[in-house]
């Protein structure tokens, strides 16, 4: 009996209306996954500069391009690409990654916090030495191509 009780409740706090847009945007969302890396400790500047050789490739290139780069940064981005992928894969089981002609719709990379230290200097002084961080975001897209 308390079970129907609330399982009638729980039916009860949406409606028909919100029900079939919330389905709407669930399907909206399926092609697109992402992920995100925060406080990465490196600069911006610097991750920027990786960032922007994979925005737009497809999953394959991208990897190709992170693997092949000297640049610490795109070891870190490799890793949070596969974590995208991983991501897209347990959002679509059904569907084949090959097919879904994924591609790095968007990478953002902002300024995170900054660690600040203090470095000796001649005469007494100090300089600050700013030591700063970064949050990556990488947003997958897919060209879902029927067979």
């Amino acid at each position: 009996m308390q079970a129907l009780r609330t399982k009638a409740k729980n039916k009860g706090l949406m409606g028909n209306r919100k029900r079939q847009s919330a389905q709407a945007l669930k399907e909206a969302k399926k092609s697109i996954a992402f992920a995100k890396l925060n406080n990465c400790p490196t600069s911006p500047r610097k991750m920027r500069l990786v960032a922007d050789q994979v925005r737009g490739e497809s999953i394959n290139k991208a990897l190709a391009i992170l693997k092949f780069s000297p640049k610490e940064a795109s070891r870190r981005l490799e890793k949070l690409l596969l974590s995208a992928i991983a991501n897209w894969q347990s959002k679509n089981d059904s569907d084949d990654i090959e097919k879904a002609n994924l591609f790095v719709s968007e990478i953002r990379v902002d300024g995170g916090s900054m660690l600040k230290r203090l470095r000796p200097a001649p005469q007494g002084r100090a300089h600050r030495i700013r030591k700063r961080s970064n949050h990556v975001t990488v947003v997958l897209g897919s060209n879902i191509i029927e067979a």
